[in-house]
């Protein structure tokens, strides 16, 4: 009773999942179909990988909004150093070495300026679109066709399936089960915590909040990278707006998931289920018929209304006494 007390948010949006996919069949019964459902969580299931990290770093009071920029240089990178003839067992560790740097970019500034981590990766996030768009020049891989050609052992890495499982929800299990180990097993994730709830105690009382930065922005960097890689094994080539939508569904999911957004508390559990409950979303209505237009607009419009509900759910107390002194008077 009391694990169901403390993930309640959590219970609540799994019977949502389940809700959406038994509304969505009734009128579609091809989403009740087992195989259609698992392969069509390989359409979306990249973004709640990034949005793993993400809760971490909005845990600790922090933002990054320029992940999405990072898979789209990753991912041209890829194909710009496979283009150049590098083999792919050097190429793709060189990727997740410049999906690092970017997430420790993004720390470094935002602890040597003290300047809020919004604006910081607001500005990243056009330093490394832009970088994206200068190698794509570079590689002569304009418009949408990118950078193809490269062997099955790659296009297998997205494409293929353990005991009818495809491996991109194994990668995402097994991601959450890190980053759940990170955020509530670790040193890192009782610091993320300390350092939300309260960076100035968190100073006095010695807790890394350099190490533990440089630890969860890197950590985004990285899956950024993993999600190019997996994004151009999916599609099968390389281009640099491959991330260019993501920035919405993935924060959504994050709030969705019960993070605060002023920082301080979090769910990883919560995250991952709500990526579900989000990509379920986009994927039901588009079996129904809407248009991707709407989807979008409906996924920005449930951030709006979590946001406004977390706002609420914050300040109750002050709301009731208002409300109460009113009547009173």
């Amino acid at each position: 009773m009391a694990i169901l007390k403390k993930y309640s948010w959590e219970v609540t949006l799994f019977c949502l999942v389940i809700i959406e996919i038994l509304g969505f069949g009734m009128i579609n019964p091809r989403m009740l179909d087992l195989n259609v459902l698992l392969y069509s969580t390989s359409d979306f299931i990249y973004i709640g990988m990034l949005a793993l990290p993400l809760t971490m770093i909005i845990v600790s009071g922090g933002m990054d909004i320029s992940f999405g920029s990072t898979v789209g240089l990753c991912a041209i990178l890829l194909g710009v150093l496979f283009k150049a003839d590098i083999p792919l067992v050097l190429a793709i560790p060189l990727t997740f070495v410049a999906g690092a740097l970017c997430g420790l970019v993004n720390a470094g500034l935002i602890l040597y300026t003290k300047v809020n981590p919004l604006v910081i990766t607001l500005g990243t996030m056009y330093l490394f679109g832009g970088g994206a768009l200068l190698l794509s020049g570079f590689a002569g891989a304009t418009g949408y066709e990118g950078i193809g050609g490269f062997p099955d052992s790659l296009l297998d890495f997205a494409n293929q399936s353990v005991f009818g499982i495809p491996t991109p929800i194994l990668y995402f299990l097994f991601m959450t089960a890190v980053f759940w180990l990170l955020m509530h097993r670790t040193v890192i994730g009782r610091s993320t915590f300390l350092i939300g709830q309260s960076e100035r105690t968190s100073r006095y009382s010695a807790v890394p909040i350099k190490k533990t930065l440089l630890i969860i922005y890197s950590s985004i960097g990285l899956i950024a990278a993993f999600v190019a890689v997996l994004l151009v094994s999916y599609f099968g080539s390389a281009r640099s707006d491959l991330g260019s939508s993501l920035l919405m569904p993935v924060l959504t999911a994050v709030v969705l998931g019960g993070a605060n957004i002023y920082g301080g508390s979090g769910s990883i559990i919560g995250t991952a289920i709500a990526a579900l409950l989000i990509g379920y979303l986009q994927q039901g209505l588009q079996m129904v018929g809407i248009p991707n237009e709407i989807s979008s607009a409906l996924s920005g419009a449930l951030l709006i209304i979590v946001l406004i509900g977390k706002s609420i759910s914050l300040h109750y107390d002050a709301v009731m006494q208002w409300v109460r002194r009113h009547i009173h008077s």
